[in-house]
Formats: C-alpha cells, sequence, structure tokens
C-alpha cells in the first residue's frame, strides 16, 4: 500500500510514525512538507518572549530515519483526489491512499494594516520578529486580538495576554500600560466553564480587559478597528491572522464551505481512499495538535489493519487536552470530549502547577523523541 502523507505537523508525523512502526520497511510511506522543521505551537510563545531561541524549539525533519518512510521536503502544487495522484515542485507522487494533514494556512493581507501596524506569533518569523519588538515596548496600549472566526489552539490569546503580563510587571512596567484580549467567543475557553472562569478571574486579577465575540478587521496606526465598529487604542498588536485552507487543498475540490469535510469517527474524506486529519478539516474538534495527533492514530490503525487483512475497527474519539500558560512557570490544561454528548462538548480543568509545567515539557518531549529519535529530543 502506498501512502502519500501530506503536511508532517501533529497528524502527518503521527500517521508516519505508526505506520513505521507497525510495518516497517512494508509501510511505504512518502512524507511531504514545504518547510524542513516542525515546530510546536506552544513553543512560538517562548520564541517571542525571549525564553527560548528558534533554533532551540526547531526539530529539523531531515532527522527523520524510520523503516518505510521517506520524507519529501518540497511544495505541493496540486492534488488529485480521484486519481490520488500528488504533483510538487519535485515531480509527481501516485498512491493507493492520500492522507491530507496540510493545517491552516495564515492570510495576513486579510486584515487591512496587520502587516504594517500589527504583529503575529503565529508563524516562526512572526514570533522572532516580536522577541526583539516587545522589548522596546515600555508604555501604552497593547492589544491581544483574533482577526478570523476560527483559530488554532484556542488558549493562545489569552496565554499571550496573561505572559505580556508577567513579561511587563518583570520589567516594572505593567502600571503605565493596559491589556485587552480580544476573541470571538463569548468565553475564552467555551467548552469548559470551569476553565473560562479561571482564566476571567486571572484577566481581572491582573487588570486585563476581556472582550469577547469580537474580531479585529482592520489596524490603523495606534488603532486596532473591532467588527462591531469599536475602535480601541493600540500601540502594541499582537494578532492572530485569519485562517483558511491551504489554496492547493481549495483548488482540488476537496474543501467545502472553507475546510475538508470528513466522516468523523472514520475521517474519510467523500473521495474513497482520502483521509483528512486535523486543522484542514471541519471534524467538529478545535484546531489542535492534539486533536490531529488523535485523529492521526485512528487512520493510521485503520490503514494497518486494511494491510493486514482485518476489518479496521479504530474509530476517533473527540478528545484532546490543550495547556494553558497562566505565567510565573505555572501551566494549567484542560481535557476535552468532543463526542460523546453531540453537541454538548465536556471540559474537564486542571488548575495551574509547577507539576503540569512539567507534564507539558515531556509531552513536547515524548513527541520529539517518538517521531524524531534521540538527537532531537
Amino acid at each position: 500500500m502506498r501512502v502519500l502523507v501530506l503536511g508532517a505537523g501533529f497528524g502527518g508525523l503521527e500517521v508516519a510514525t505508526r505506520l513505521s512502526e507497525a510495518l516497517g520497511d512494508d509501510a511505504d510511506v512518502t512524507l511531504i512538507d514545504r518547510t524542513d522543521a516542525f515546530v510546536f505551537g506552544f513553543s512560538k510563545l517562548d520564541v517571542m518572549f525571549g525564553a527560548r531561541s528558534l533554533d532551540d524549539v526547531r526539530l529539523r525533519y531531515a532527522r527523520i530515519a524510520k523503516p518505510g518512510v521517506r520524507f519529501v521536503g518540497t511544495t505541493i502544487t496540486s492534488i488529485d483526489p480521484d486519481t490520488k495522484r500528488v504533483t510538487t515542485d519535485d515531480g509527481t507522487y501516485d498512491a493507493d491512499v492520500i492522507v491530507v494533514a496540510l493545517g491552516a494556512d495564515l492570510d495576513i493581507s486579510a486584515t487591512p494594516g496587520l502587516a504594517t501596524f500589527g504583529n503575529e506569533y503565529y508563524t516562526e518569523e512572526g514570533a522572532e520578529r516580536l522577541r526583539d519588538v516587545l522589548p522596546s515596548f515600555r508604555e501604552g496600549a497593547a492589544v491581544v486580538g483574533v482577526c478570523g472566526d476560527t483559530f488554532k489552539c484556542p488558549p493562545a490569546p489569552s496565554e499571550a495576554g496573561l505572559m505580556l503580563d508577567r513579561f511587563l510587571r518583570d520589567r516594572g512596567l505593567r502600571e503605565a500600560s493596559t491589556i485587552h484580549v480580544v476573541i470571538p467567543f463569548g468565553k475564552p475557553i467555551p467548552p469548559s466553564p470551569e476553565t473560562s472562569e479561571a482564566l476571567l478571574a486571572a484577566f481581572a486579577d491582573r487588570g486585563i480587559s476581556f472582550v469577547p465575540e469580537r474580531r479585529v478587521v482592520a489596524l490603523e496606526e495606534g488603532v486596532a478597528v473591532l467588527d462591531d465598529g469599536q475602535r480601541l487604542a493600540c500601540d502594541l498588536f499582537l494578532g492572530i491572522p485569519v485562517h483558511r485552507a491551504p489554496a492547493v487543498v481549495e483548488d482540488s475540490g476537496l474543501a467545502v464551505n472553507g475546510w475538508i469535510p470528513v466522516e468523523p469517527r472514520t475521517l474519510e474524506t467523500r473521495f474513497p481512499g482520502v483521509f483528512a486529519v486535523g486543522d484542514v478539516t471541519s471534524v467538529g474538534t478545535p484546531k489542535a495538535g492534539v486533536f490531529a495527533e488523535g485523529a492521526a492514530k485512528v487512520v493510521a490503525d485503520r490503514l494497518i489493519a486494511e494491510v493486514r487483512g482485518a476489518d479496521p475497527v479504530s474509530l476517533y474519539d473527540g478528545r484532546g487536552s490543550c495547556y494553558i500558560e497562566f505565567g510565573e512557570g505555572a501551566v494549567a490544561r484542560v481535557d476535552v470530549d468532543f463526542f460523546s454528548t453531540p453537541g454538548r462538548p465536556i471540559g474537564t480543568w486542571i488548575p495551574p502547577s509547577i507539576q503540569t509545567a512539567e507534564e507539558k515539557a515531556a509531552f513536547a518531549e515524548s513527541r520529539g523523541l517518538r517521531w524524531f529519535g534521540d538527537d532531537q529530543a
């Protein structure tokens, strides 16, 4: 079975690794990504606030050495889901199975003024740029704002607000600044009232203003414009750009209403032999790496069963956990189940602690070891 895995994020790396572990040299997996390294999304916060360098957090794909897996660093230019043919800058690839794990692209141009008057921290380049910008902010109005309706890692704007607060306090500058956090949800973490209440309490304690159910639709000099016309003073903007499916996915016919629809339990698309996992789908779970990883396990297990002549039985459960930085070395966790009670996700809150911070570090280390080997730990 020739398997093409498109995208080497949480989902793509887990599919390739799981197939290799089960099938060895018989896996016949080609893993394609346009970049040369993987970076955990939460590591960009560390880069942005100067805790780690970009080189420290990059896990290079060149280190992947797994039986039955070949990594190809190239840009995908077309996907034909009917023939299961993928064209890239490096050539054409045919497959028996395609797993689309290309994530979500960021559309900075969709928000007028963002590139000129703002900053974003969802790309490696943006986080690294902010590492140099933040020390020069000494007073004024700071806005952490979401520009689109949906975005990767729902806790991220709250984390950025709390970490900015700590960054300024450590420098004795907090009294000379204001911080607003603007998100399109009514609560910071809608599936978990306890988590939302804890974040709102932390905002209140630290003097952070929460602006719910709003988006930042434009940046002007000294102003963040919201979707209701409200204008917030803004001397420093930390933005989460509009998300969209990669253009190659839109052009392929896989996407419907912006994202790839899949059968929620099996991750099958409407094209036989084509699966999709993670941020590029509309599966009904958050756009976050741990959910992509969970979906990828199911796809891999179903493919392994097929290769072995067994009936695929693995089903996606829609469960995942997100870590939330609270500052001062403390990290919280929220565990969410999206499928057990359809339409009413269940969230379980684990309060911030040093122990959970250590757990988060162990989570990252374990994935680095599993996907990249000892040299990348």
